[in-house]
């Protein structure tokens, strides 16, 4: 206000002096001064009032002269002035462009004082930067855009000058003054200038292609869809990452630039909330700037339903408020934020239509500040909040304007009409609950639960127990359904019935009804799961989803979760894509575990409707990874160790043991020998769950106890130790636990320094030294260490380094995760997926593959492929299918080539509208883990054609070469039988596997590498098919070039190459045979503890951490929050 005011003043002032009395220089001075956002945006300070000189009677005069009205090279100018006393005439000509306003680029300045009281005329000549008048060329490299070009001249007294200003001559101050707005042509339309130098023909030549190129404005769009597919909320701290980027456009991101501490931006979010928030607060949309704190805006929901807004200020400073209005459960509703320079609009409307609107406005004191391309803006909650519960459905982000109202465009409806289904199964939910609830009160649950958790006194129990009977309770329970609804949920009420009469303490755990709904609901689930798994149990599956319905409602959400597969794969049923997707939505918005890994998988592969979403991906695998970590530390929950076994893989299958099995049964006559090996082995086997061996925590102390006490071993002692230390699985006992660990660091123990280090920094608060224990075990190759020193870093906790260095942090996080340490693959996956620090750059794929890598490690997700490998082996084909397509449809490679391979071998076990071996062959095929059995098989369905899919000879053979690629020699050998059969293998395939494209008339050289190489790859079993096909060919070309001397020296080179390689093949089979008749008396047992490593290994070229072991050691992992 302070500058319009001075401005306006001024120009009074200035109009009052004025000897001509005409209106036009007034106006053009108001138009000039105008407070416009361009420049006043630029102001950082106001010129004082100072004493107008027209207190003084002067008679000066100035004017231009026939002054051209565009900007031109050689620009003539005259000038007409009078000075009545001792002056100093200016001329000036002021430029603004989008970047930057008031910028001088001519000034002349002259004395009047010889000729006073005299009419007298200077011509100048103005020269003009060449960037305002010429085009881009290869030596002028940019033309300016320019938008105001001010020509303007005035007469100042000397005297006056000399006293106020000290030798300035002030625009403002002057006793006569004139201006005039001049025009320019756009960077397009000016001519090239004409430099008068000669270049050399290279440069000119390129300088004349592109005079020649049409130049064109980047289309590019303010307006960001943030988020186009549904989001489901699960109330914890994930949520999907958005960060923007520049505009390309430079006239869009010089507006972006200029708006930073004047924004106008609008946000509109569709949510369905389905429960109040927990916590103070849960996040809805926010965003998180450069330096890790929360920026412009924030969105929260409070615990009573309003709406926290936030903004933070150019000052730096943060202003919050609350909205007047309360959020509807169970509604879709849009709220809109817009702020328009200080002003910001809060709205909520509820439904497509968006009926009864409710509006919040706000007014700040000072500027907000807003970069939208610092930092990344968050859909739920991040690492600060949690989210809220419910789901997320269209969000648009206006950068650069503020709409309200009708002129945001952000419908609800969506191809996939989401939104009704949603509210559709929670009306059913609701309605099947409420009955649900008043089942328990007719039945007294609620006062049996009441008094199972009352501490009652002896009186109360006395009166209880002779006092006068409660007539009440002798009464029968009343339905309080009808009929209709009971036969229709008949077998759901029978249930509940069934369950409340059973004694209280085998009903549940927790005193509320809802633990009660969800124990039914488990029951449910279960009863359900054992008819589908009988046999010829796929005709009954479109009956049975009922009941998997109504376990969903009472919020067993395992149950969503198996009728999402059902529906989407089309087992037993029509495949309904819609269906699908709500309760694979409902199963991950009630935190289900494999729902969690479906859409991860989904939106990371971009298939079966899903859209291709790394951020949405990266979402669903941090919270399925962070709760990976979590379970390993939970013993009561069914979960086992992920084991990738193939079907079609013998060997792997017959290493799968229980406890009365002869593998097992021989590891503890090892260990009840003394051997540390097998002691340490069945310890592991027994603590994580492995090898078919059920999880059995007390039983896996006894054998750490035994291998510490009787073998001494420096890793049994840590371990044992550590167990001590914390209690786990066993009586606690911290001060035997340090002495083992100590003992252990002793004799060299890596993983024991380590654990020495945790405790001094944890309990002794001794960072020196933790500091100390840490680089001595990094150094012996700990991963443990390398991660807790990254903590160190990244929370300013390192010794001699006080401050926070999280790029410093990030390179212990990599090398730790690298080798595949959970914690830090999470942390540098979170790193990748913001992109918040510069020398991290924003990587969301590589984020997703990180964080997949530890969620597929998931408890739950073994045990359920634990469950599936029995049944398989008890040859219960039904249930080897059901469990193999849940865990498939997560993405977990072996499984889904299980069911394939299944569904090959037993077509019968499902319909024939759903090809399963195809689907899921080639869904294996194309994973980063995939197995050339697959490979090949694929390739052979393109070769032959398989059902509805027709033969593809290009497709076949790409698969062969991806097999190839892994060293498979039945892909050599088949892409040699293709070349016999007269296909043409493609010059970039053969350069693909090294093999020499000289040519003849028959590919001789070709086949020759091809069946040497699937002889050399696999002795073992390509030796015989390839020998036989390698001689074949050289028969065929002796009988072509028959009679020829050198024929007949190949033939005989042929013969005795033949029977070389007959002998090696004959010493290798008589080796193996020695090693196999050798083990039959027993495995022999090593005295190391080396780690067995599982057969899924993560490819190198696509930097995830490296497979971990298969027997993983306890660790501690530190972390400062």
């Amino acid at each position: 206000m302070e500058v319009e005011l001075v401005t306006r003043q001024f120009v009074k002032s200035t109009c009052r002096r004025m000897r001509i009395s005409h209106w036009l220089p007034c106006l053009g001075w108001l138009v000039l001064l105008m407070p416009i956002p361009l420049l006043s945006i630029s102001t950082t300070q106001t010129t004082s009032v100072l004493q107008s000189s027209t207190d003084r009677q002067h008679n000066d005069f100035i004017r231009f002269i026939n002054a051209a009205d565009l900007v031109v090279a050689d620009y003539k100018l005259s000038i007409e002035y009078l000075c009545s006393e001792p002056s100093t005439v200016s001329v000036e000509v002021i430029v603004s462009t989008d970047v930057k306003t008031g910028i001088t680029v001519y000034k002349k300045r002259w004395k009047c004082e010889k000729y006073l009281h005299t009419l007298r005329i200077r011509t100048l000549w103005v020269r003009f930067p060449s960037i305002m008048l010429y085009r881009a060329d290869y030596l002028i490299r940019r033309s300016v855009v320019i938008n105001n070009v001010i020509l303007r001249a005035w007469i100042v007294n000397t005297d006056f000058e000399a006293h106020k200003n000290r030798h300035k001559a002030v625009y403002e101050q002057a006793t006569a003054s004139t201006f005039k707005l001049l025009k320019t042509l756009s960077p397009f339309e000016r001519p090239y200038e004409d430099h008068q130098l000669c270049l050399q023909w290279d440069k000119e030549k390129m300088q004349a292609i592109k005079d020649k190129q049409i130049h064109q404005c980047l289309l590019e769009n303010d307006v960001v869809e943030l988020l186009r597919f549904p989001f489901a909320s699960s109330g914890l701290n994930f949520g999907i990452t958005r960060k923007l980027k520049k505009f390309n456009n430079p006239e869009m991101e010089v507006a972006r630039k200029q708006l930073v501490n004047n924004p106008r931006f609008t946000v509109s979010i569709w949510i369905y909330l389905l429960h109040r928030c927990k916590w103070p607060l849960c996040g809805i949309f926010h965003h998180i700037n450069e330096k890790q704190m929360y920026g412009t805006p924030l969105l929260f929901l409070t615990q009573d339903g309003n709406i926290h807004f936030q903004m933070m200020m150019a000052s730096g400073k943060h202003v919050a408020g609350r909205s007047h209005f309360k959020l509807s459960l169970r509604q879709w509703c849009r709220l809109d934020l817009t702020l328009q320079d200080r002003r910001m609009t809060l709205s909520v409307s509820y439904g497509e239509k968006l009926q009864a609107r409710e509006d919040a406005f706000y007014n700040y004191r000072e500027d907000v500040h807003h970069n939208d391309s610092a930092g990344y803006f968050v859909l739920g909650g991040s690492n600060h909040v949690r989210a809220f519960e419910g789901f997320i459905g269209p969000v648009k982000l206006y950068r650069l304007l503020a709409r309200t109202g009708q002129e945001i465009s952000n419908p609800l409806v969506t191809d996939h009409n989401f939104h009704k289904h949603v509210e559709q199964h929670n009306r059913k939910c609701k309605y099947l609950t409420t009955h649900t609830m008043k089942c328990f009160q007719s039945f007294g649950l609620h006062k049996k639960m009441q008094q199972m958790y009352r501490c009652n006194s002896y009186y109360s129990e006395l009166v209880t127990k002779y006092g006068p009977v409660d007539y009440d309770k002798e009464k029968c329970a009343a339905h309080p359904w009808g009929k209709r609804t009971e036969k229709k949920y008949k077998a759901f009420f029978d249930l509940v019935h069934t369950m409340a009469l059973q004694p209280i303490s085998d009903f549940t755990h927790s005193p509320n009804l809802r633990s009660a709904l969800i124990k039914v609901g488990e029951k449910l689930f279960q009863k359900t799961v054992e008819m589908l798994v009988r046999p010829n149990s796929t005709q009954q599956i479109d009956r049975l989803t009922i009941p998997l319905m109504e376990a969903s409602c009472c919020g067993y959400y395992r149950a969503a979760y198996f009728l999402a597969v059902i529906f989407e794969t089309g087992l037993g049923v029509e495949i309904q894509p819609l269906q699908g997707l709500l309760y694979s939505l409902v199963a991950a918005q009630g935190n289900d575990r494999l729902a969690l890994l479906h859409l991860g998988y989904k939106h990371d592969q971009g298939i079966d409707g899903y859209p291709l979403d790394y951020e949405m991906s990266y979402s669903y695998y941090l919270n399925i990874a962070q709760q990976t970590i979590n379970d390993r530390h939970v013993f009561d929950g069914e979960q086992a160790f992920v084991e990738s076994v193939r079907l079609m893989d013998d060997s792997a299958l017959q290493s799968q043991t229980k406890e009365n099995d002869d593998i097992f049964l021989w590891l503890r006559y090892q260990a009840n020998h003394g051997d540390a090996f097998a002691q340490q082995k069945l310890a592991r086997m027994l603590y994580w769950g492995q090898h078919g061996v059920t999880r059995d925590v007390n039983a896996a102390m006894e054998w750490y106890s035994r291998s510490a006490e009787e073998t001494g071993d420096p890793l049994a002692l840590y371990e044992y130790g550590l167990f001590l230390f914390k209690g786990r699985g066993v009586e606690k006992n911290t001060e035997l636990g340090l002495k083992l660990i100590h003992e252990a660091a002793s004799k060299g123990s890596h993983e024991a320094l380590n654990g020495l280090g945790w405790y001094y920094e944890t309990f002794e608060k001794d960072f020196v030294k933790a500091v100390e224990y840490w680089e001595k075990a990094m150094q012996m190759g700990n991963l443990d260490a390398s991660h807790n020193l990254g903590v160190m870093y990244a929370a300013g906790l390192y010794p001699g380094k006080p401050v926070k260095n999280e790029t410093e942090a990030f390179q212990y996080y990599y090398k730790a995760g690298s080798g595949g340490h959970f914690e830090s693959v999470i942390r540098c996956s979170f790193y990748w997926s913001t992109g918040n620090f510069e020398s991290i750059p924003h990587n969301p794929r590589k984020a997703v593959l990180w964080a997949k890598f530890v969620a597929e490690q998931n408890g739950f997700l073994g045990y359920i492929m634990r469950k599936a490998m029995h049944a398989y082996l008890q040859k219960s084909w039904n249930e080897a299918l059901l469990y193999y397509l849940v865990t498939a449809e997560t993405g977990i490679e072996t499984s889904q080539t299980n069911v394939a391979y299944l569904c090959e071998e037993h077509p019968e076990l499902t319909n024939n509208s759903v090809d399963y071996a195809w689907r899921y062959y080639n869904l294996s095929a194309f994973q980063l883990t995939t197995h050339p059995f697959v490979l090949i098989k694929m390739g052979d369905y393109y070769y032959y054609g398989h059902k509805n899919h027709k033969r593809d000879i290009t497709q076949s053979i790409e698969m062969y070469t991806s097999a190839a690629l892994l060293n498979d020699s039945q892909a050599f050998y088949n892409l040699a039988s293709l070349i016999e059969e007269g296909v043409h293998i493609p010059e970039r395939i053969l350069d693909l596997l090294n093999v020499s494209t000289a040519k003849n008339f028959n590919n001789f050289p070709v086949l020759l590498e091809l069946y040497e190489r699937c002889i050399l790859v696999d002795m073992q079993e390509g030796f015989i098919p390839c020998s036989i096909a390698l001689l074949h060919v050289h028969l065929k070309t002796i009988w072509i070039n028959i009679g020829s001397a050198a024929l007949l020296y190949t033939a005989g080179s042929v013969l005795l190459s033949t029977l070389i390689i007959y002998a090696v093949k004959h010493y290798w089979d008589s080796t193996v045979v020695t090693t196999t008749r050798e083990n039959e008396h027993g495995p022999t047992m090593s005295s190391s503890s080396q780690d067995i490593q599982s057969d899924e290994r993560i490819p190198e070229e696509t930097s995830l951490p490296s497979t971990a072991s298969e027997y993983p050691e306890p660790n501690e992992e530190r972390s400062v929050e």
